[in-house]
């Protein structure tokens, strides 16, 4: 309880939480698309942005490591685009070489930094691989909360949009939805939050925050605005849980305890949900029954 009322647990509390709603709901369009792996990629790509914004300007300062993480974000993606477009590696093959590549550079360089004494204050660095949120400061949660909150005001005035593009892109295009800006409009939404998440939840694991409140709401219901309200309430819910674990037993990462915790919620509904596998088990014994 003292814990519960602990003014930096409230703080920490509520800035993964308001990251971990946007983000499933983001990453429900996503995951309707297909697209989750692409987010993936983006999210270990964003690592070695922060190592060399870190190196540019000396710092560990949010601010200044979201940006480089978001420049290597759309980097990964142009790279991604590139090599599907103009070879014929597919699409899977290219997604694990950027993904590989790219966070392999993050470690080399993050490697060098903490073994070079012409850089000091390496220390945070380490937070963005499995994240931390119990060392957050005020500002990291207040960065969270403001882009957390600008990508959700995005999505709900682009909400119909989205909604026809998602389910009827050859509908979309002949009422004038602009194919491109549906894509980059998410592409940066996710790579937004992955950006600022990463101190939270870490490069490795920031994916699942965009995937797995999805998935969940797609067992519990077919209606897209269903699909939106479960995700974000189950991500809410489970960040809350996995700060708190991360809060009160010490030496457990934030990012993994609050994975962990989507996990188990996702292994549940997989039981109990009207399109898990435990639904899917009763509805064959009854067709066996009444054959």
């Amino acid at each position: 309880m003292d814990i519960l009322t602990s003014y930096s647990f409230i703080i920490v509390a509520l800035g993964t939480v308001i990251l971990a709603i946007a983000s499933g709901v983001v990453g429900t369009v996503s995951v309707l698309k297909g697209q989750s792996l692409i987010g993936d990629a983006i999210g270990h790509a964003t690592f070695p942005g922060v190592v060399i914004a870190f190196m540019i300007f000396g710092m560990m300062e949010t601010s200044v490591l979201v940006i480089g993480a978001v420049i290597f974000g759309v980097l990964a993606f142009w790279f991604i685009n590139k090599i599907t477009s103009e070879s014929k590696t597919s699409l899977d093959s290219a997604l694990a070489l950027i993904l590989s590549s790219f966070f392999g550079l993050g470690m080399v360089l993050k490697s060098y930094v903490q073994g070079n004494s012409n850089f000091s204050g390496t220390q945070g660095i380490d937070d963005f691989i499995f994240g931390q949120a119990a060392y957050m400061l005020k500002s990291d949660v207040y960065i969270i909360i403001a882009a957390a909150l600008i990508n959700l005001l995005i999505f709900i005035i682009s909400y119909h949009q989205l909604r026809i593009y998602i389910f009827d892109e050859t509908y979309s295009r002949t009422i004038g939805i602009n194919k491109n800006l549906m894509n980059a409009l998410v592409l940066l939404m996710t790579i937004v939050l992955i950006s600022v998440g990463l101190k939270a939840v870490g490069a490795i694991l920031i994916v699942n925050i965009l995937i797995i409140p999805a998935v969940i709401g797609s067992l519990w219901s077919n209606r897209f605005l269903n699909v939106l309200i479960i995700a974000g309430i189950s991500g809410g819910v489970s960040a809350f849980i996995g700060t708190y674990v991360s809060t009160a037993f010490t030496g457990i990462p934030t990012g993994p305890a609050i994975i962990l915790s989507l996990s188990i919620l996702f292994i549940l509904s997989l039981i109990v949900a009207p399109k898990g596998l435990g639904a899917k088990i009763i509805q064959s014994k009854k067709r066996g029954a009444n054959i």
